[in-house]
């Protein structure tokens, strides 16, 4: 994928997007029922789309409302529900919809007072705190936010009882809920107006960042970060956090800088990502461009995505690859955590780096490694059976230091920390420590390529198996495997993935943006990742020449 020129550059006003109007397209814009592209879909976190296009409109959030209020009734959730919303556009007026059902449906509902944003690990916290220890009265969440995507987009993602991204049969249940009252013009829905469901018994205002960064001690060494004095920055990127940091610095004495504390819905401080859109992701170095600028104004600066579940590490070396720095953490936490069970092992998505692997061994720990999307390592965060849990794309979470469940969901603001303590404890940043591996295992190289998809590209993709794909060698190596379901689990990866001694790739469509993603990674070097790139990019070609696709 080229690089944009405008990438890293600062929009011009006549580029930012139109709030009114986006906000008027909310109300005004009625999806059709017969356009698949226009009904309520979950991809890998939640409904996600933008009013002008009626791909995320009131009459969305109305029907995936009700049809969660319905879920909780079948399966006999009578606790509260938290919810949080971060600070795009459409989550104030989708946040408004949601609450107008879920008071009329009795749900009890916690929201943060003032400004009103909660960041997706706060919920998650909320969730597994309330429901320690019960039997009965469990409490879910619902989190309003698309992530790190553009500004005009909108986004929906259901928490149930165990706090982290509803499984697919869950998704799957309220989807096909929704789209059925859509299809009758949400005439099922219950629903009153907002000024009442304000003033209702059902709706409490509730401090939840008070909650979250008081037990903030309890799964990082914040004692061992105080005394260590660091000069620390922390960018919200415009995003939920951006109340948080301040807070975390005032409890526990820490030297902490916010440069930018703005909120506005444009984005406009954003500058362009490597394809030319404005996009709040802190793992990219083209999105992250103001924190980098200051880098030597500090120790270590860190980044996070609009709704805080997702982590930007910058050293004074600059911005640190998702890969590094979760293999710097894993090599970090199992030795610094010593009431940690002895058989914990490590969450790894299927494309995250082989760096990880080589980690594990050293410490003789099993790696489990499962499909791209948090949902599937909620079980062994919940009991244990991982203490760190990580995707490449800069998303993860880890136990408290007493090996109990902290988050399920992904927690930008703990692993941010994470990297404070390494700092504090070792008196090497991160990216000091990844080098220390590399020096031991090997340098990886790593490329996620991207490019537009539409829905019957992103068909073709998912349909990948070992029988289309009949190569013997990749870069030179003889292929060892082909993979289409996780060995970690089991569960279908929704694409492929080929392996050989020295280097693999893995192609998959995203499930949050019209794209799909390669993904490559060697151990010998640039020029032999290119060599693995060209036969991926190959692969994916003739796949979609077979189906009748232009490239």
């Amino acid at each position: 994928m080229t690089t944009a020129a405008k990438a890293g550059q600062l929009p011009a006003h006549d580029e930012l997007i139109n709030i009114a109007r986006l906000v008027s397209d909310f109300y005004t814009v009625s999806p059709d029922r017969q356009n698949p592209d226009e009904r309520v879909m979950f991809g890998t976190s939640g409904h996600r789309g933008t009013s002008g296009t009626a791909s995320f409109n009131e009459a969305h959030i109305l029907a995936v409302t009700q049809a969660v209020c319905d879920f909780r009734r079948d399966n006999g959730f009578s606790g509260p529900l938290f919810m949080g919303m971060d600070t795009h556009a459409l989550s104030e007026p989708a946040r408004c919809a949601a609450l107008e059902v879920l008071a009329a449906n009795g749900v009890t509902t916690f929201i943060e007072p003032e400004s009103g944003y909660t960041p997706t690990p706060v919920i998650s916290h909320a969730i597994l705190t309330h429901n320690a220890g019960r039997t009965s009265g469990f409490a879910d969440g619902i989190v309003i936010t698309p992530s790190h995507n553009p500004p005009q987009d909108g986004g929906f993602k259901y928490n149930p009882p165990h706090g982290g991204p509803a499984e697919t049969g869950v998704t799957n249940d309220i989807e096909k809920r929704a789209n059925l009252l859509l299809a009758s013009d949400n005439k099922a829905v219950r629903r009153i107006p907002l000024t009442k469901a304000l003033a209702s018994e059902y709706t409490v205002l509730h401090d939840f960042a008070a909650h979250y960064i008081n037990d903030l001690g309890s799964v990082i060494n914040m004692q061992a970060i105080a005394r260590s004095g660091l000069r620390l920055a922390a960018d919200p990127l415009g995003g939920a956090s951006v109340t948080y940091w301040d807070r975390i610095a005032e409890k526990y004495g820490l030297n902490i800088d916010v440069p930018n504390r703005q909120v506005d819905q444009t984005f406009r401080f954003m500058p362009y990502d490597r394809d030319g859109v404005i996009r709040m992701d802190c793992s990219s170095p083209w999105a992250m461009g103001g924190l980098l600028e200051l880098k030597d104004s500090y120790d270590l600066a860190f980044g996070n995505d609009p709704d805080a579940d997702r982590h930007g590490i910058v050293t004074p070396a600059g911005l640190m690859n998702p890969n590094h720095y979760l293999a710097a953490a894993i090599a970090y936490l199992f030795r610094h955590r010593p009431a940690w069970k002895a058989t914990a092992g490590i969450g790894k998505t299927l494309v995250s780096s082989s760096m990880i692997d080589r980690v594990a061994a050293d410490m003789g720990r099993t790696v489990i490694e499962v499909p791209v999307g948090f949902k599937w390592f909620v079980p062994m965060l919940l009991d244990g059976t991982a203490g760190f849990a990580g995707e490449e794309s800069a998303g993860a979470s880890l136990l408290r230091q007493d090996g109990t469940v902290w988050t399920t969901d992904k927690d930008g603001i703990a692993l941010n920390l994470l990297a404070a303590e390494i700092t504090a404890v070792t008196g090497n940043t991160p990216d000091r420590l990844y080098k220390e591996l590399t020096g031991r295992f090997g340098t990886p190289v790593y490329r996620r390529l991207q490019a537009h998809a539409d829905g019957r590209q992103k068909e073709v993709l998912k349909a990948l198996n070992p029988e289309t794909v009949t190569i013997t060698e990749l870069g030179g190596d003889p292929v060892e495997k082909v993979i289409t379901h996780a060995p970690g689990n089991g569960a279908a990866i929704g694409g492929l993935k080929v392996v050989s001694a020295g280097g693999w790739f893995a192609a998959r469509p995203s499930g949050t943006e019209d794209i799909y993603k390669i993904y490559v990674e060697s151990f010998r070097g640039e020029e032999h990742l290119e060599q693995l790139a060209g036969e991926a990019q190959a692969i994916v070609s003739n796949a979609f020449a077979a189906a009748g696709i232009k490239n």
